[in-house]
C-alpha cells in the first residue's frame, strides 16, 4: 500500500516493492512519526488549514494507534512502503476521510527528517546516561582499589601509578565523549518540519510552532538543507566511533590484565566464557566482543559518509540508507556501554599482584635521575648514570632499591643514604605534582 500512484500507468514490480520498502527497519521510528504528526496536525488546526473537528479526529486516531502499537494490539507489518505510510493509512482506515488530511502541507522528506532528528536526540540522551553510568562505575572501582601498579609505555613497565589513577584516564575519555554527544544534540536541535519536499509550502504554516511543540530550539533556516541534512547523523556516528574506540582500549587492557602474564584482575564469570576443549580456560569474551564490535561502528560511519558524498540537493532515495547503519551503531554502543559498566563493577582487583609488579622493572629509574639533579647533576648526565645503574642491576639480577650504598657510589659520590627514601615507590607518589595522582 502506497501514498502515491496517481501519476503512474503501470504498477510497481514486486521486486522493486521489496527493494524500495524500508518498513522492516524504519518501523522503530513509529513513536517519533506519531509525535511529529501530532505536532503537525495541531499546527494545521491553529493556522486554520484544517477544521477543529478534523484535527480532533486525527489526534484521537493517532493516539489510539500509538497505544495499540505499544500494547502489541497493532503489529507493524504488511506491504507498506515505510512507517509513514503505515501510520497514515492505518489512521485513514480508522477515522475515514479526515485521515487523508494529515499530510497537508507536509512531505515525507521533511517528515522523515524530523523523525530522524527526534530519534537521534532521544538516543543521544540515552547514550549520555549510559556514559554517566560507566563513568561512575570506573570512579567507584578505582576509589575502592587505590593501589600502586605499573604504568606502561610501549607496553613496557615505565613508572609507578595507581589503579585508581589509571581508570581515571578512561573517566577523562568518556567525559569528553559525553560532551561531544551533548554538543551534537545541541547542533541538531533545529526542526526541519515544514520544509516540505524541498521548497516549503504555499500554505501559511507555522514552523516555529511545531518546532516548539517538538522541543526544538528553532526551525531550520533553509528548506533544502532541512530535508537533505544528515550531518548530525555523521557527527553522532563519529562520536559513537570515539566511544567505541575508548571502550576498545579499555577492553584491551582488561584482556591483558586478566591474563596470567599480568594477573592484575579477574573478570567475573558473568562476563566470561569457557572453551569447548580446554577445561581450564576462562575467556574474557565480553571485553573481546566490545573490541570487535568497534569495527562495525566504524563501518557504519564510513558507510554513511560514502552514501552522502555525491548526493546533489535536495532529498534523494540514497538517503534511505542512513537508517540501518545508524540504528546498528546506536544498538551496538548502548549494549557495549551497558556490558562495560557491569564488567567494571564486578571486576576483582588483585592488589598484591599489582604491587609486586611495581617492584620489578626499574619503575623508579626516572626518580633516581631526579634525585641526582637535586644533588646538582645535569639531567642529561644523570640520565646516563642511571642507565648504567640499570645495566648493572640487570647483570646482577637486582632491583635499584636493593643496591647497597657502596654499589650506588660506584657510579657517583652524589648518592647518599637519602636515596632509599627518595625512590621508594610509595614515597615517589608524594613528590612534586605526582601528588595529583592521589595515592594515600
Amino acid at each position: 500500500m502506497k501514498l502515491w500512484g496517481g501519476r503512474f500507468r503501470d504498477g510497481e514490480s514486486s521486486l522493486m516493492e521489496d527493494f524500495n520498502s524500508s518498513l522492516s527497519f524504519d518501523k522503530r521510528l513509529w513513536r517519533e512519526d506519531i509525535q511529529g504528526s501530532l505536532a503537525h496536525v495541531k499546527m494545521l488546526e491553529k493556522c486554520g488549514i484544517i477544521s477543529k473537528e478534523d484535527a480532533e479526529k486525527i489526534t484521537k486516531g493517532l493516539n489510539e494507534i500509538y497505544k495499540d502499537i505499544e500494547e502489541g494490539k497493532l503489529l507493524i507489518e504488511g506491504d507498506y512502503e515505510d512507517i509513514h505510510s503505515f501510520i497514515e493509512l492505518n489512521l485513514t482506515k480508522r477515522i475515514g476521510e479526515a485521515g487523508k488530511k494529515l499530510h497537508t502541507a507536509r512531505s515525507r522528506n521533511d517528515q522523515v527528517a524530523v523523525d530522524m532528528k527526534l530519534y537521534s536526540r532521544k538516543t543521544g540522551q540515552e547514550i549520555i546516561e549510559l556514559l554517566d553510568n560507566l563513568i561512575e562505575a570506573l570512579k567507584k572501582k578505582g576509589s575502592e582499589n587505590n593501589v600502586i601498579m605499573p604504568g606502561y609505555t610501549h607496553l613496557q613497565r615505565a613508572q609507578v601509578v595507581t589503579f585508581n589513577y589509571h581508570l581515571g584516564a578512561y573517566v577523562a575519555m568518556f567525559q569528553r565523549d559525553k560532551k561531544r554527544v551533548e554538543n551534537a544534540i545541541e547542533l541538531l536541535n533545529e526542526s526541519p518540519l515544514g520544509c516540505g519536499a524541498l521548497a516549503g509550502s504555499t500554505y501559511h504554516i507555522d514552523r516555529s510552532f511545531t518546532a516548539k511543540e517538538l522541543g526544538f530550539s528553532k526551525a531550520v533556516d533553509n528548506f533544502l538543507d532541512g530535508v537533505s541534512d544528515r550531518d548530525y547523523l555523521i557527527e553522532l556516528l563519529s562520536n559513537f566511533s570515539l566511544i567505541m574506540m575508548h571502550l576498545s582500549r579499555l577492553s584491551e587492557e582488561l584482556i591483558l590484565w586478566s591474563s596470567k602474564e599480568f594477573d592484575f584482575i579477574q573478570i567475573s564469570d558473568l562476563y566470561s566464557t569457557g572453551s569447548s576443549i580446554m577445561p581450564q580456560k576462562k575467556n574474557p569474551d565480553a571485553a573481546e566482543l566490545i573490541r570487535g564490535k568497534t569495527g562495525r561502528v566504524y563501518g557504519d560511519l564510513m558507510s554513511l559518509l560514502t552514501v552522502l558524498k555525491g548526493i546533489p540537493l535536495a532529498y534523494n532515495k540514497d538517503m534511505q540508507e542512513d537508517k540501518e547503519g545508524f540504528f546498528d551503531a546506536v544498538d551496538t554502543v548502548k549494549a557495549s556501554l551497558t556490558i562495560a559498566t557491569d564488567l567494571i563493577l564486578t571486576l576483582e582487583v588483585k592488589k598484591d599482584n599489582m604491587e609486586k609488579a611495581v617492584d620489578e622493572g626499574f619503575l623508579n629509574a626516572t626518580e633516581v635521575a631526579d634525585y641526582l639533579v637535586c644533588k646538582g647533576m645535569a639531567f642529561r648526565d644523570a640520565h646516563s648514570v642511571v642507565g648504567k645503574i640499570v645495566i648493572y642491576c640487570e647483570d646482577n639480577k637486582k632491583e635499584i632499591l636493593s643496591l647497597t650504598l657502596d654499589e650506588f657510589k660506584n657510579f657517583t659520590d652524589l648518592i647518599d643514604s637519602s636515596i632509599y627514601d627518595y625512590i621508594q615507590y610509595k614515597n615517589i607518589l608524594s613528590k612534586g605534582i605526582k601528588k595529583e595522582i592521589g595515592y594515600n
